[in-house]
């Protein structure tokens, strides 16, 4: 079994992770990813190049800061139901996952940083505004194919990002357990700091913590900006002390006004660093900072720096 405690940032260890990956390769990069899904690039020589010098430079910042990273696979999209729109079965969708954990394996042997790899899972319909919502059975089914392969590879932990609803969350982690593998779950939630499915974050952790007798590492808010959840935090609640990360946008925008951006809005890396630093001594247990859509380097780097000096 991979002990959760034995991870760096459940034992305290401050880490980074990389930025938006998604939008750094549209915006910056100049690709084009269908279904806005990064993990048909492992499939290539080509690909697999420009995933590493993606990473190249979040490795730089982590051994800039000293600190530890926690990189997450390509792998966001490559559940049955997107994976079927861009022509991967459940054989192809076995490979790339392999292939993600073996392409951030190479990364991590030749980081300046100690590096932790992290199965990226993102759920099975829009992550904000799922058509239909699954039962805890149903998403513990729907999951438990791609967390069974990350269990097969050298992932130290499972990571299910931009979820919107607390049942998929729970059985990504019933699934996760009988993996005997670490995961995190990452919620996200629109400017009024509540999920799209409309409940309070701090009634969603609370509910998944509930049925899984509290077996996730530690929760993480992820794609939405400071400002938005930071009027949900109630200082001292024990909900609040089981987050452990923050993945966050770089815009203020909402998701609804995201979608329709024809341009990448980058926000103000300094300012959301500051936004961090506020936020600090009301999330104490929290080990974990990054980005999501519109960062890249500069945003974790300063992200980073405003944490530290804490």
């Amino acid at each position: 079994m991979r002990n959760r405690q034995a991870l760096p940032q459940v034992g305290g260890t401050t880490c980074i992770t990389d930025g938006g990956i998604e939008t750094v390769l549209i915006f910056h990069r100049g690709l084009d990813l269908p279904c806005f899904a990064s993990f048909p690039l492992v499939t290539t020589g080509e690909g697999r190049e420009e995933l590493r010098r993606y990473f190249e430079p979040y490795v730089r910042v982590a051994a800039d800061r000293g600190v530890t990273a926690v990189f997450d696979t390509p792998t966001w999209r490559a559940n049955a139901d997107w994976g079927a729109k861009l022509g991967y079965g459940t054989a192809e969708l076995d490979e790339v996952n392999r292939r993600a954990v073996a392409l951030l394996e190479e990364v991590r042997d030749s980081a300046d940083a100690p590096v932790v790899i992290s199965g990226c899972l993102g759920p099975r319909d829009d992550a904000y505004r799922p058509a239909a919502l699954m039962s805890a059975d149903e998403a513990e089914r729907y999951h438990s194919g791609q967390i069974t392969t990350f269990g097969d590879t050298a992932a130290d932990l499972i990571t299910a990002l931009t979820l919107a609803y607390p049942e998929e969350a729970i059985g990504i982690i019933r699934a996760a357990r009988r993996r005997e593998l670490p995961v995190v779950i990452a919620f996200t939630v629109e400017t009024d700091g509540r999920l799209p499915c409309g409940l309070p974050l701090g009634e969603a952790i609370e509910h998944v913590d509930a049925e899984t007798d509290g077996a996730a590492a530690y929760f993480m808010i992820n794609c939405a900006h400071p400002t938005h959840f930071a009027g949900a935090l109630e200082d001292g609640a024990p909900w609040v002390e089981r987050i452990g990360g923050l993945r966050v946008n770089a815009s203020t925008k909402s998701h609804a006004e995201l979608d329709e951006a024809q341009e990448l809005d980058e926000g103000d890396p300094e300012e959301l660093a500051e936004r961090h630093r506020e936020l600090h001594p009301r999330l104490p247990n929290v080990t974990v900072v990054g980005g999501c859509c519109g960062t890249d380097d500069r945003h974790i780097a300063a992200i980073a720096g405003a944490w530290l000096a804490v």
